[in-house]
């Protein structure tokens, strides 16, 4: 029955957007809407030589088909067409960041069917064992793409994500985006916390890099951490902070992160306690009424009921405990919208 409901629900979405697109919909106020999502394991169905994939293949352990991977990229595009529908975004994301993304072509598949919107992608291959990458795309009739570049964190044994810096503007204000998926916390915590250590102090260069020529510039940093706010990856590694009005006294070291007094749920759930290891955190620049600007409420994690599992303390997963379970995925999306100053 609940699958059911799903497709009816989902049929019923994909009306109600294309509808609103003929219908026009404008919007008054300039903004760019940030979305970045870990979509959980969106492969296709292809053994790809090059990398650990085999259990995502018709013959592997998850039975991963063809028809599995509609059904997954239908739900990820029932999400965007939802934000689209939602009275305080009334349209798809400007850019969009997803997590744990095999290749530019399961991507593309996901984002080119959306009506009215053509997504430039800005895709990276990683060395990640399981070639799992992070994909980027934006909207290019509301934001221009300036360039990009992908950096290696530098670990002994098995090679992580790579962390991608975009630049963009709108509206004539520069604004940049640096994506992270830091390795796990598989095993042990404190065993892996240096991995995180690692990738946190790339992270770091980068925005020291990217302030360097302007203290003030835009930056939005976002991703699926493995950590959460008060860890010492963010903490120390990154500036991570929860006090505003600290970040632009200390613009240079500190970040804002979007969680700081946030009472919604969280984007991860681990043993049905909600978690916070994605995050998204701005630079000080984000928060002075110049070029791009997050006041209050800017920040969301964005979810609607079929997204959760029956309890409502989880996400409602492709994939529980390895079972085909037909959801969305183990994390929810969050949302930025910033506001483009005159």
């Amino acid at each position: 029955m609940r699958k059911l409901l799903s497709c009816i629900f989902l049929l019923f979405g994909m009306a109600s957007s294309l509808s609103r697109h003929a219908a026009g919909n404008p919007t008054h106020e300039k903004n760019v809407l940030f979305l970045w999502w870990n979509v959980e394991n969106l492969f296709d169905p292809a053994n790809d030589p090059a990398t650990d994939d085999d259990e995502f293949t018709p013959e592997g352990t998850m039975q991963w088909t063809e028809k599995r991977l509609l059904l997954k990229q239908m739900r990820l595009r029932h999400v965007l067409s939802a934000i689209e529908a939602h009275r305080d975004y009334r349209k798809y994301p400007d850019i969009i960041a997803f997590a744990e993304v095999e290749n530019e072509r399961v991507f593309r598949g996901t984002l080119d069917p959306i009506p009215g919107i053509r997504y430039k992608s800005i895709y990276y291959e990683s060395s990640d064992p399981r070639g799992i990458d992070i994909a980027l795309a934006c909207n290019t009739k509301t934001i221009r793409y300036e360039a990009s570049k992908a950096y290696s964190v530098p670990l002994q044994g098995k090679p992580t994500r790579k962390i991608i810096v975009a630049g963009f503007s709108a509206g004539g204000h520069p604004f940049h985006v640096i994506l992270n998926h830091w390795p796990s916390r598989s095993f042990d915590t404190q065993w892996t916390e240096r991995k995180r250590m690692a990738a946190a102090r790339v992270t770091r260069h980068l925005l020291d890099s990217l302030r360097l020529g302007n203290p003030a510039a835009d930056i939005v940093v976002m991703g699926d951490f493995n950590d959460e706010p008060e860890n010492r990856s963010l903490k120390e590694g990154l500036g991570s902070s929860d006090d505003a009005a600290m970040v632009k006294a200390n613009g240079s070291r500190l970040l804002y992160n979007c969680w700081s007094g946030y009472t919604g749920i969280g984007s991860f759930s681990f043993h049905k306690r909600w978690q916070h290891i994605d995050q998204m955190l701005l630079s000080s620049g984000m928060l002075d009424n110049k070029g791009l600007f997050a006041g209050n409420n800017a920040f969301r994690c964005f979810s609607f009921s079929p997204m959760l599992d029956d309890s409502g303390n989880q996400p409602y997963a492709t994939y529980a405990k390895r079972t085909y379970q037909g959801g969305y995925s183990d994390h929810l999306p969050l949302l930025l919208k910033a506001k483009v100053m005159k």
